[in-house]
């Protein structure tokens, strides 16, 4: 006959307190097999999460009630963006530890000599443009370190590889994450955060230890509304929530985190009675507009280089001209052969445009002087590996994939642009 386990317990607990039969010892439960002990200490996950555009004096609005305890309980600090301070730029570098000039994403638009017909744009998911630089996600998992990603720039590509145009796009080679979503804006801050939550029920063979998760709606409603703006207030307010959605999910589960949250950038306000027109400064003829706004990427046509340079070249108006070699050197910017031939960088809040503008508008913007009060970053970094209430000065972004390298036991790097030792007195022993 067949005896149930609970039915056997049962039998044994009632002979102990009849006292019939022989004394029997007290019945040890079994010992939880190694998976399950596992299971129950869960390792510390490091999640990467970028808040794109939130400055850090967004926090003293009085709408971020998660992001505000995990500063004050943790690590905080403003942090400095690399030039140009926009978005694949600095996205890219948080995850490489190098500066755009040296990891090859120069721009949210670029060209690249040897492709002069193509143009780089944030849809461009053709390895060639990103594997001047290995992202941490290609680190680690070369390490044995799994990772997901649930959006990040460049997130979606398969690194090192090659892309096949003749069939269909495919890429040959290559290493992405272990798991990975395609960025759609549609997808809610919410959605985003479950789908994080999701990976942190799986057994812990198949858990992610390094995760990236990505918002945009800050930055949205700050290019719309401007910093000040009551969408731009509402959009910290609801990535706040969001945040709020993640720590109570990680919470609800057991697993403990070390959450490192930054910004690739800030944001100015800026409008239509503040543009520096190019059309009225050279003939359109003679150049080519590869990126404008914040900043203008300008190519001549060939024969019209000396004619370009001496309309544009200086000081014009609220904008600044240089060739490529003559950029100030502590924009660390130049060097790279996609940086176009010339630069024109506008003042804070200006703004370099093809030509001037026929409707009014009044927003914001970003890509300026990387030292601008206005470009500054968030930084916070919570969790188990971090002390509380540590405030640190500013430091350049080119820190933070030493820091996640750090967190990851994984090797510090060689010849980055950045090193994980301004953090040496935020992280415990």
């Amino acid at each position: 006959m067949l005896v149930r386990p609970a039915l056997l317990a049962a039998s044994l607990a009632a002979l102990l307190v009849t006292g019939a039969g022989a004394a029997l010892p007290p019945v040890q439960a079994p010992a939880p097999p190694p998976a399950a002990v596992a299971e129950a200490a869960r390792a510390p996950v490091t999640i990467l999460i970028s808040i794109d555009g939130f400055r850090p004096d967004y926090l003293d609005r009085g709408v971020t009630p998660v992001l505000s305890r995990l500063a004050r309980d943790g690590v905080a600090a403003s942090m400095k963006p690399s030039f140009p301070s926009k978005t694949f730029p600095n996205h890219w570098t948080l995850v490489t530890g190098l500066v755009p000039d040296r990891h090859g994403i120069v721009g949210n638009s670029m060209v690249d000599p040897s492709r002069p017909n193509d143009l780089f744009t944030m849809d461009a998911d053709d390895p060639f443009w990103w594997n001047e630089a290995e992202p941490l996600w290609v680190t680690a998992e070369k390490a044995g370190v799994r990772t997901a990603t649930q959006f990040w720039p460049g997130a979606n590509v398969g690194w090192g590889g090659t892309m096949d145009y003749a069939n269909h796009h495919a890429v040959t080679g290559g290493t992405r994450p272990s798991d990975w979503h395609q960025f759609a804006q549609a997808v809610t801050a919410t959605q985003r955060v479950d789908a994080v939550i999701d990976w942190m029920r799986r057994p812990a063979a198949a858990r992610p230890r390094f995760v990236t998760l990505y918002f945009d709606e800050v930055d949205t409603a700050g290019h719309e509304a401007g910093p000040d703006g009551r969408a731009t207030t509402a959009a910290v307010a609801d990535v706040d929530r969001a945040m709020g959605r993640l720590a109570d999910g990680l919470a609800a589960l057991g697993q403990p985190a070390n959450l490192v949250v930054v910004a690739d950038h800030g944001m100015a306000a800026s409008s239509s009675d503040r543009v520096v027109a190019l059309d009225r400064l050279a003939p359109p003829a003679d150049y080519r507009v590869i990126e404008s706004g914040s900043y203008a990427a300008i190519q001549p046509v060939a024969g019209r280089e000396a004619a370009v340079e001496r309309a544009l070249l200086g000081r014009r108006g609220h904008a600044t001209c240089w060739r490529k070699r003559d950029v100030p050197a502590r924009f660390r910017y130049g060097r790279n052969p996609r940086v176009a031939p010339i630069l024109c960088l506008a003042d804070v809040g200006w703004l370099v445009n093809k030509s001037a503008p026929t409707v009014p508008f009044a927003g914001g913007n970003h890509g300026y002087d990387n030292e601008a009060p206005e470009m500054r970053a968030l930084f916070i970094a919570n969790g188990p590996a971090f002390r509380a209430g540590v405030r640190l000065p500013a430091f350049p972004n080119t820190d933070v994939a030493p820091l996640v390298r750090r967190l990851l036991n994984l090797s510090a790097g060689a010849g980055l642009d950045g090193d994980a030792r301004p953090f040496d007195k935020a992280l415990l022993p």
